[in-house]
């Protein structure tokens, strides 16, 4: 039997998204629950795959099921493509399985040629609205079909307005549109080499070849990999009969939200222009009018709109995005999609439905991607930095948020600051698709033209961007890379600072504030906590990190690495005479030095950490990392320590080594100097009995030895540890519960972690050096190669972001299994970077881990994705 590639919009539903992409299968649901969809069919993501298959080729037996299709349609709407006397004409629309906004093609009014604009015409009576869709039509099928830049055109529409004296589209004549058409189709012919295409069929069938190309298009692909979307699922094409909201002032478009996308108030949210079609409000070409000031100008049209939008939202039980179009004051629906929208407003709406009894407490977790909360976890702007300065201009607040950057106009230049470590703000006119690289590379995106729902709006929400949009205010010469407000004018390089709630743009850099943990943010985590399993630590070294980790609700610090207590200047001169020492006596006397730091910076963490466990990491870097290497440094030291450069620079040099991070680092430098980790096990027990003892604080440190890869490293070093534990807490009536394990980054010790667990009463996964070990890729020196990996899909994702499962993973199921048969009671955690990240959490609940550890911001982050996990994966 011949495998189906094309539906009718009738023959789909909502359930079919994997096969007609997003917009095909709720064009279909729409249809089914009554709702008015224009007419069409859709070409499935299975036949999108298949052109890739057939070498980037429509197939013989797609191109048939298309054509018959096609005559279907005809035959339901009494038109034919192309015809003089009553055109058919159609809109043809990608439609991914997840939404893309505005990252592949579209293409309005096909079918119109020579002929059937004059049939367009005479049927409507209306010339001017004929010959403005056929310069729509031939400038977005150049543009998008043809690949012949979209400036090249708006150049001559921009020219013929200029001569004639105009400031809208809408003053432009039929005169003026049949000379904008014949320098269009020149255009075509000295950019091509060969005429307009004038057959409606072949129109259809390159545009169809444009969509499925534009699936892999650069910014598409940038776009999913920003939101972990997956290259091989392909996009649907939706063909679809037109609708004109260009036919005077009974007709226009819109696109709106069923609630604020921004804040998630339950008020409907959108704009609208009379006389335009779709692409004029999203390009933000023409700044719309807000959706309520619809049922001034269409009263009847504005009530249809809002019964339809209360019945989607009702039968999806989400927010939704809807796109819209009135034609002679009759209500069309071209889209809806579960609607993008901010971290708080996801939050709200998530919230509020469970409180409606819409939604259950799960569903709204699952609602909220742990990723987003990253918005609602970084700095706003400081009150006392607002109080001292006044806004140079004001836009639409697009997307929430406080962004401060150097001015940057163009994408790749935004980009490539970025990976500079430069703050940047894009500043343009109005974003395409085509500024992806650019908008994620950004802080913020400023735009002087466009509303809340124009592409920058949309994409700079969904990606939790601040936005300000549509800021008339600004004049911006992207070519020669300037802004003005009034009399001043900000420059390349130039700092300002952008307010996503409230649309101010400010100049210079403004001093922002930590945010907290409240009223439906805190509530819905506090749902998580209900349900997820794994427990949630955070890697911590300060006591000021600890305490923001405890507020963001970590249950016990995973690492505190001991090291970075290591480098502040008070105490980095005695690290040095330690390490620099020629005797076993000067070490052990710059040690005594260090000891008070050391025992001063526990006492703080413990404190900062309460009853919580607290996994304190024994010295781990190779030594070299903590002594100058630049001569004049060098010179300084020596003076410092009374010794003569020659015998410092010597003892540095010796410190050297081919390949540090496989050398003298870690368990090594405690086997070769024990008395490193004996001073820091001083400390740490000191720290712990002063604090049960003297601050009646329930301290339950759990000392953690790096690098292990054999059982005898680590008996060794944790004889070490209980002789001094034993020692200090033998001197004292206190009884200390404590814990010694390991950190698992040798793949060895994964290996033979059955024989390391008769021992080590916990494993934490040190996943960074793991993931180096196992892969023989140095972290520090893959950005030359792996950028190439991804590219080519050797990697989904890379591997020092999202665990490899099937490497890295292996080991360390192989590892919990292995550590369980010996000791079942044996606790497992990860504390490398991983820690924080969703996929990778989602991974450490199966592998049957007891906790994550993650930085303090990323700690609201594990927490949602540990309940994700739990709730796809119920144990």
């Amino acid at each position: 039997m011949m495998k189906k590639y094309v539906f009718a919009f009738e023959e789909g539903n909502k359930e079919m998204k994997a096969s007609l992409g997003g917009k095909g299968a709720n064009l279909a649901e729409m249809k089914k629950i009554g709702l008015p969809v224009p007419d069409g069919f859709t070409i499935t993501t299975e036949a999108c795959n298949q052109y890739y298959v057939d070498g980037k080729k429509i197939s013989d037996e797609i191109k048939t099921q298309i054509l018959d299709y096609l005559l279907k349609l005809e035959e339901k709407t009494g038109k034919k493509l192309g015809d003089y006397n009553d055109p058919l004409l159609v809109s043809v629309r990608s439609g991914a399985v997840f939404s893309m906004p505005g990252m592949m093609d579209t293409v309005l009014n096909l079918g119109l040629n020579d002929q059937s604009v004059e049939g367009l015409a005479k049927l409507t009576d209306n010339q001017r609205f004929a010959y403005d869709c056929y310069r729509r039509f031939i400038q977005m099928f150049g543009d998008v079909v043809l690949e012949i830049p979209k400036y090249k055109f708006d150049r001559v529409l921009d020219g013929q307005k200029e001569k004639q004296g105009y400031e809208l589209d809408t003053q432009l004549t039929v005169e003026d549109f049949t000379h904008i058409i014949k320098e269009y189709k020149q255009i075509v012919k000295s950019e091509k080499g060969f005429d307009f295409p004038m057959d409606p069929k072949e129109q259809m069938m390159l545009a169809i070849e444009a969509v499925f190309g534009s699936w892999n298009n650069d910014r598409a692909r940038v776009y999913r990999n920003y939101n972990d979307i997956p290259h091989d699922l392909g996009t649907a094409v939706n063909i679809q009969s037109m609708v004109f909201g260009n036919m005077g002032n009974t007709s226009g478009t819109g696109v709106a939200f069923t609630r604020n996308p921004s804040t998630g108030e339950n008020l409907l949210f959108g704009e609208f222009l009379i006389n335009a079609q779709g692409e004029d409000v999203v390009a933000g070409i023409r700044t719309p009018q807000k959706i309520d000031e619809l049922k001034d100008a269409l009263p009847e049209v504005y009530e249809q709109f809002i019964n339809v939008a209360n019945k989607l939202e009702s039968h999806y039980k989400d927010m939704q995005d809807i796109e819209f179009t009135v034609e002679r004051s009759k209500l069309y629906m071209l889209q809806t999609r579960t609607g993008k929208r901010t971290a708080f407003a996801a939050v709200k709406v998530a919230v509020d439905m469970v409180a409606d009894g819409v939604i259950t407490k799960e569903e709204a977790l699952l609602r909220v991607q742990p990723s987003q909360l990253d918005q609602l976890l970084h700095p706003m702007f400081s009150p006392d930095a607002l109080k001292d300065t006044t806004p140079i201009a004001k836009g639409l607040p697009a997307s929430p948020g406080a962004a401060s950057g150097r001015v940057y106009f163009h994408s790749e230049d935004v980009a490539r600051q970025k990976e500079n470590n430069v703050e940047c703000i894009l500043v343009r006119t109005e974003t395409s698709p085509e500024d992806i690289e650019g908008m994620v590379a950004a802080n913020g995106i400023l735009t002087a033209r466009g509303g809340m729902t124009s592409h920058a709006a949309v994409v700079a929400r969904g990606m939790g961007k601040c936005c300000v949009a549509g800021c008339s205010e600004i004049f911006v010469d992207e070519d020669e890379k300037y802004f003005r407000v009034g009399e001043e004018t900000f420059k390349e390089g130039d700092w300002i600072s952008l307010d996503g709630n409230t649309g101010a743009v400010y100049k210079d850099k403004l001093k922002t504030v930590e945010v907290a943990l409240t009223g439906d943010f805190a509530l819905l985590l506090s749902w998580a906590d209900e349900i997820r399993t794994l427990g949630i630590r955070t890697n911590a070294d300060t006591p000021n990190d600890a305490g923001i980790a405890v507020k963001f609700g970590a249950e016990g610090i995973g690492l505190c690495r001991t090291e970075h207590m290591f480098f502040s200047e008070e105490r980095i001169l005695n690290v040095r005479r330690m390490i620099l020492s020629g005797t076993l006596q000067e070490r052990l006397e710059a040690l005594k030095l260090l000891l008070p730091y050391q025992k001063e910076d526990f006492i703080g963490i413990f404190k900062a950490m309460g009853d919580k466990p607290v996994t304190v990491r024994l010295l781990d870097p190779p030594l070299h990392e903590f002594v100058p290497h630049k001569d004049e440094e060098i010179r300084e030291l020596a003076k410092d320590l009374g010794q003569t450069y020659e015998f410092v620079k010597y003892k540095i040099d010796n410190l050297l080594e081919t390949n540090p991070m496989l050398g003298h680092r870690g368990c090594r430098l405690a086997m070769t100097y024990p008395e490193i980790y004996e001073m820091q096990c001083i400390a740490i027990f000191e720290a712990a009995i002063h604090c049960k003892k003297d601050l009646g604080i329930d301290v339950k440190p759990e000392i953690m030895i790096p690098l292990v890869g054999h059982l005898k490293e680590f008996t060794e070093l944790k004889g070490l540890v209980k002789k001094v534990a034993d020692q200090i807490i033998g001197e004292t009536d206190i009884t200390l519960d404590y814990k010694v394990g390991t950190m698992i980054e040798v793949p060895r010790a994964a290996l033979i972690a059955d024989e390391i667990a008769k021992e080590a009463e916990f494993f934490s996964f040190g996943t960074n050096d793991l993931t180096q070990m196992t892969l023989g890729f140095s972290r520090d020196d893959s950005g030359k190669f792996l950028p190439e990996y991804l590219k080519k899909n050797v990697f989904d994702k890379d591997p020092f972001e999202t665990i490899d499962q099937n490497g890295v993973g292996k080991l360390i199921t192989m590892a919990c299994d292995l550590g369980k048969q010996t000791r079942p009671d044996i606790k497992l955690g990860i504390c490398g970077e991983h820690g924080g990240e969703p996929k990778s959490i989602e991974f450490c609940h199966k592998a049957g881990l007891n906790y994550v550890s993650c930085s303090p911001y990323r700690v609201p982050i594990a927490r949602l994705a540990a309940a994700h996990a739990a709730i796809k994966n119920k144990r």
